[in-house]
C-alpha cells in the first residue's frame, strides 16, 4: 500500500526546478543533502547560500512520525496549539511501552492491559486530529516508517533520535523533540541551523562476516559520540551502491550515536528494489523518473574535499567486523583485537545474553544472515550457551520470517522471540539474572549501550555488533571467541567451526502479513472527545510555562554540577519511567537520577536546603516548593543520546531556569530552547571548575541578544565571587520563545 501518494507526486514535481535554482544560486554542484534541504526551504527562508554551521533556516518537512513514549507529550502540547487537524501527514507508533519479559504473545497481552489508558489516549487524539495510528505489536517506528512512508528525496522529522534510519531510503530524516513536531503539525515552519556536511566515501564490497553494521561501528570509532554534531553524514561511492537498502538504514540509524543531525545515501537500484518489494512500485517509478535529482551531483562526489567539510574513506573489502563498547557506542574494537581487549580491560569474558533485532538491525536480510548461523549451529550439534533473544522490527518482517522458517532456526538453538517492539534496547526488559550486582556482559545488535541503558544495571557491560556476530557469540557464550578463526566444542565433544553467514537481501517469496497493525483516522474527527482523567497517574494536561519578566535572573541555587557523561538517560531515565511519559509532574520524580554529582562522584545525590544529602529530584521539588529557582551545570556533550524532550521539560517544571555546560548535544540544546530555558556554554571550559556546591548563581541576561555573551556570577558561601562569560546560539526567534515562556506559548498566541 502506498500512503500519501499525492504528496509524494507533488514533492517530485517540485524538486527538479528547486534543485536547479539552488545550483544556480550556489554556483556549484550540489551534494544530495543540499538538494533535499534547499528543495524543502520554507517561504520564510528565501533561496540564498546559507552558511553551514552558522545560519538558522526554516524548512517545510513532508511528514512527522512519533513513537508512543514521546507522542504523549507531543500530542498533549499539540492539543494546546489551537489547531483542528495536523497540517502534514503524521503518524503514531506504539512500540516503546511493551516490556520484553517472557515472549511476544504474553508480553503484548500484558502491555495492552497495563497501557490501555495511554493507548486509548493516543488513538483518540489520532482520530481527532487526523493522524495515522499503528497499534501495539505493529512494529518499531523506524522499521515501519522504512516499510511504508520513507521515500527518496523527502524530508521528515520524528520524535525519536533514531529517526535517521529512513536515510536508508535516501531521505533527510531528523530526530527532534515533541515541540518541534508540534511546530510542523501546526503548519509552522521548522527551524534548523544549516548543517555542516561530512562525506563518507565507501569503496570495495563487504565480504565474509562483515556487514553494514560494521561500517557505522567503524565510523563511530573515528568520529566519536560528538564528532558528527551539527552535521549531516552523506555516504557515497561504489561501495555505497553495493549495500542493501536496509543495510543503509542500519548505518543511518546509528548515525545518532555520533551526534549527527542525520545521515543519508543517494537513490540507487537497491532502494528501487526495496520500494517494489514493499508494495510501492508507484513510488519507485516516480523516483526513477527524477533519479538524477535524488543523489549528489557527480562532480561533488568526484572531488568531495571541495564540497564536504570533512571526508572519510572506508574500503569495505578491508573492513573487518567490529564490536563497540562497553558503556559508549564509539568505543570501537576490530574483531581481531577484541579478545585481547576483553582480557586487558577485564571485561567479563562469559557472555550472559545475546540480543538481536531492534530498530537498527531487524530487516529480513539481518535476520536471514543471523538465522544462517543458527542453522549451522543446529547442524553441527551446538546450542546457544548464552541466553538469546530475537526482536523483529515489524509485524510484516515477523510474519514473513516465521513463514520462511527463520524463527524456527533461532528457537532450535534456544532463542526466544520477543514482541515487535523496542524492548531491551530502551530498558524495557525484565532481565533474568541471579545476581544484579555481578559484573556481567551482554552483546546486542542494537544502537546504544550507555551504562544501565538496557537493564538498569550499572554492572552490565553492554557491547554492540552485527546480528550475525551476536548470534555467533551467543552460541559460544564467550566474548573472546572469534568466529573467523576459532573452533567450538559441540554437544558430542567435537571441535567444529562456523562458516561465514549468508542471507537474502529481500524475501524470494515476497513480504507477507495478515494484519500490519495500521488504523486510519476518521475523515472528520471533530466529534471525538479526548479524555484525560484528573486522577490519572500516567496522563496530565499541560499548564503553560510562565513568560520571562525581562530581568536578570539572580540567586539561583545549584541543583547539580554534573560530572562526565550526562546523557538524556541520565537526565530523564527510561525503563520503568516510560509509564509516566504523559504526566509531567510524575515523571519529574526521575530528574537527574543518573547524573554524577561532581562533588560526591555518586549518582542521585544533592546537598539539600538544610545541608543533608538527598536524592536529586527530591531536592529539586523541595527547592520549587520553597520558591527557590535553580541552575544545572554540566560537562561535555551534555544531553547526548535520545531525543526525549522530558529531559528539558522536567527541569523547567521543577524550577530550573538555566543549564550551563561545556558543550551540548544538538537535540537537547534545541529542546531546552523550545521549553523557554536558558542554555549556555562556558566561553572558557575551565570555568566549570569554579562552581562550588553552595553557590548562589546570577545570570545577567536582561539584555539577551543574538551573538552577545552572557555574564554569569558565582556567589560563594564564603562571601567571595567568581564571574565569567558564557556563549549561546539563540537567534532572535529563539529569544522570543524564551521571552514568551516557551515556543508553544508563541504558537498558541498566534493561533
Amino acid at each position: 500500500m502506498v500512503f500519501d501518494l499525492d504528496m509524494i507526486k507533488q514533492v517530485y514535481a517540485d524538486m527538479p526546478a528547486r534543485i536547479d535554482a539552488a545550483r544556480n544560486t550556489l554556483g556549484r554542484p550540489l551534494t544530495l543533502t543540499e538538494k533535499i534541504l534547499y528543495s524543502h526551504l520554507h517561504p520564510e527562508s528565501p533561496l540564498q547560500a546559507y552558511g553551514r554551521g552558522k545560519d538558522y533556516v526554516f524548512f517545510s518537512p513532508d511528514r512527522v512520525a512519533m513513537q508512543d513514549a514521546t507522542a504523549q507529550m507531543a500530542l498533549l502540547q499539540f492539543m494546546m496549539a489551537g489547531k483542528d487537524k495536523v497540517a502534514v501527514p503524521s503518524t503514531v507508533h506504539c512500540d516503546h511501552l511493551i516490556q520484553a519479559k517472557v515472549g511476544a504473545d504474553k508480553d503484548l497481552e500484558v502491555a495492552n492491559d497495563v497501557n490501555s489508558e495511554v493507548y486509548d489516549f493516543l488513538a483518540s487524539v489520532s482520530n481527532k486530529y487526523g493522524l495515522g495510528f499503528w497499534k501495539p505489536g505493529a512494529g518499531i517506528i523506524h522499521q515501519v516508517v522504512l516499510e511504508n512512508y520513507a521515500f527518496p528525496g523527502a524530508m521528515m522529522i520524528g520524535t525519536d533520535s533514531h529517526t535517521p534510519n529512513a536515510g536508508g531510503l535516501g531521505m533527510i530524516a531528523i530526530g527532534v523533540g515533541g515541540a518541534d513536531a508540534v511546530d510542523v503539525m501546526a503548519g509552522m515552519p521548522w527551524e534548523l541551523k544549516m548543517p555542516k556536511l561530512i562525506g563518507v566515501k565507501l569503496t570495495g564490497t563487504l565480504n565474509n562476516w562483515t556487514s553494514p553494521k560494521d561500517v557505522i561501528l567503524k565510523v563511530a570509532g573515528i568520529l566519536t559520540v560528538k564528532g558528527g554534531t551539527g552535521a549531516v553524514v552523506e555516504y557515497f561511492g561504489e561501495g555505497a551502491k553495493a549495500l542493501s537498502c536496509t543495510g543503509k538504514g542500519t548505518i543511518c540509524n546509528m548515525g545518532a550515536e555520533i551526534g549527527a543531525t542525520t545521515s543519508t545515501f543517494g537513490y540507487d537500484a537497491s532502494m528501487s528494489r526495496y520500494l517494489r518489494a514493499t508494495d510501492r512500485a508507484e513510488v519507485a517509478e516516480l523516483a526513477d523518473g527524477i533519479a538524477e535529482h535524488l543523489t549528489g551531483d557527480a562532480d561533488a562526489y568526484a572531488d568531495p574535499e571541495k564540497y564536504f567539510d570533512q571526508v572519510i574513506e572506508i574500503n569495505l573489502s578491508e573492513l573487518e567486523p567490529h564490536i563497540n563498547g562497553p558503556f559508549s557506542p564509539d568505543r570501537a574494537w576490530p574483531l581481531s583485537k577484541f579478545a585481547d581487549a576483553v582480557k586487558e580491560h577485564d571485561f567479563p569474558q562469559r557472555l550472559e545474553v545475546g540480543l538481536i533485532g531492534s530498530c537498527t538491525n531487524s530487516s529480513y536480510e539481518d535476520l536471514d544472515r543471523a538465522a544462517s548461523v543458527a542453522r549451522q549451529a543446529t547442524a553441527k550439534n551446538l546450542k546457544a550457551k548464552a541466553e538469546f533473544t530475537i526482536t523483529p522490527g515489524s509485524e510484516q518482517v515477523r510474519y514473513t520470517v516465521e513463514r520462511d522458517g527463520l524463527l524456527d532456526a533461532f528457537e532450535d538453538i534456544g532463542g526466544v522471540v520477543m514482541a515487535n517492539a523496542c524492548g531491551p534496547c530502551i530498558g524495557q526488559w525484565a532481565r533474568h539474572t541471579d545476581d544484579p550486582t555481578r559484573k556481567n556482559s551482554i552483546i546486542t545488535s542494537f544502537n546504544r549501550n550507555f551504562a544501565k541503558r538496557n537493564d538498569g544495571n550499572p554492572n552490565t557491560h553492554s557491547f554492540v555488533a552485527s546480528p550475525e556476530i551476536v548470534t555467533a557469540f551467543a552460541i559460544a557464550g564467550d566474548l573472546t571467541f572469534n568466529p573467523l578463526t576459532d573452533t567450538l566444542v559441540n554437544e558430542a565433544g567435537e571441535a567444529v567451526t562456523l562458516d561465514p553467514p549468508s542471507g537474502e537481501e529481500l524475501p524470494s517469496k515476497g513480504f507477507d502479513v495478515k494484519d500490519p497493525g495500521f488504523i486510519a483516522p476518521l475523515e472528520d474527527g471533530s466529534g471525538v472527545s479526548v479524555v484525560v482523567k484528573e486522577d490519572s497517574e500516567r496522563l496530565e494536561l499541560l499548564t503553560p510555562f510562565e513568560p520571562w519578566d525581562g530581568q536578570d535572573i539572580k540567586g539561583l541555587s545549584l541543583l547539580i554540577k554534573a560530572f562526565g557523561k550526562c546523557t538524556t538517560d541520565h537526565i530523564s531515565m527510561a525503563g520503568p519511567w516510560l509509564r509516566y511519559r504523559g504526566h509531567l509532574d510524575n515523571i519529574s520524580n526521575n530528574l537527574m537520577l543518573g547524573a554524577i554529582n561532581a562533588f560526591t562522584k555518586k549518582p542521585n545525590t544533592k546537598n539539600a536546603i538544610d545541608g543533608e544529602y538527598l536524592e536529586t529530584p527530591k531536592v529539586a521539588r523541595a527547592y520549587r516548593n520553597h520558591g527557590v529557582q535553580s541552575v544545572i551545570f554540566g560537562d561535555e556533550n551534555y544531553g547526548e543520546g535520545s531525543s526525549r524532550e522530558h529531559a528539558a521539560m522536567e527541569p523547567r517544571h521543577m524550577g530550573v531556569r538555566a543549564v550551563i555546560v561545556k558543550s551540548f548535544a544538538r537535540i537537547h540544546e534545541t529542546n531546552l530552547k523550545k521549553q523557554g530555558m536558558i542554555g549556555l556554554t562556558f566561553d572558557n571550559p575551565a570555568d566549570y571548575d569554579k562552581v562550588q556546591e553552595d553557590d548562589k548563581v546570577d545570570i545577567l541576561i536582561s539584555d539577551f541578544q543574538p551573538g552577545k555573551q552572557v555574564k554569569v556570577v558565582l556567589n560563594h558561601a564564603d562571601g567571595t565571587t567568581d564571574e565569567f562569560m558564557c556563549n549561546h546560539t539563540y537567534n532572535q526567534q529563539q529569544i522570543d520563545w524564551f521571552k514568551a515562556g516557551s515556543a508553544l506559548n508563541m504558537i498558541r498566541a498566534q493561533a
